[in-house]
């Protein structure tokens, strides 16, 4: 199980306030959905863990490593405040996918339980698609996409290491990003970098807004 705080203190006011519940090796074993979960997937190189932690503002929320696709287990956080405000949620890291380096059979139980979580969990709301921006729209990242859409369910793209490109270059993957997903009213893309803040305080407010929807 990975080392993350069981106790973690309140975040100010612009960070997500989490504390972790538990890891699970697929959804049998995952806790029960009693509350609305927003689920983070992506490419096992595209930052996914570094972006969590950004958000809580904690640089131990989720494992970060030099070795990328350690995440192999899905990992449950409930959300007490995003920016201060109250909320009832739970954030979800899906393991990476993609990763070369892991042999098949890993690869393979690895997708089997994402799939499976994303198709069956009836908690789940929403799901964040971490992608790296130099590198948007690999085929899995398509076919999560897809999968949204045709499942009606929200979607935020989130282009990560935005502080790797000029301001233009990131505009050009933002507006590639933005066309495939124009067909998709409740889809929507954002430049972000985990290592500059930038993009935070938006990604908070949907986070917000998504939780808000469930409650009201």
């Amino acid at each position: 199980m990975p080392d993350h705080p069981r106790n973690a203190a309140p975040q100010p006011p612009g960070r997500l306030d989490c504390t972790f519940l538990t890891s699970a090796p697929d959804i049998a074993r995952a806790p029960p959905g009693d509350r609305p979960e927003v689920a983070f997937a992506g490419r096992s190189n595209a930052g996914k863990s570094s972006v969590l932690n950004r958000l809580t503002g904690s640089r131990q929320t989720a494992k970060v490593s030099k070795t990328p696709g350690r995440t192999q287990l899905l990992n449950f956080f409930d959300v007490a405040r995003i920016a201060g405000e109250p909320v009832r949620g739970r954030l979800v890291d899906l393991p990476g996918y993609g990763y070369a380096k892991a042999n098949r059979d890993a690869q393979a139980r690895w997708q089997a339980a994402v799939n499976r979580f994303l198709s069956e969990r009836e908690a789940l709301v929403a799901v964040v698609l971490v992608m790296d921006i130099r590198h948007p729209l690999q085929p899995f990242d398509r076919e999560l996409i897809d999968w949204a859409a045709a499942s009606h369910l929200p979607l935020l793209a989130l282009l990560n290491k935005a502080d790797k490109l000029k301001h233009g270059a990131q505009q050009k993957a933002l507006a590639e990003v933005q066309r495939y997903l124009k067909e998709m009213p409740e889809a929507r893309a954002m430049v972000f970098s985990a290592l500059k803040g930038q993009g935070v305080d938006r990604v908070l407010e949907v986070l917000g807004g998504w939780f808000a929807a469930e409650a009201a």
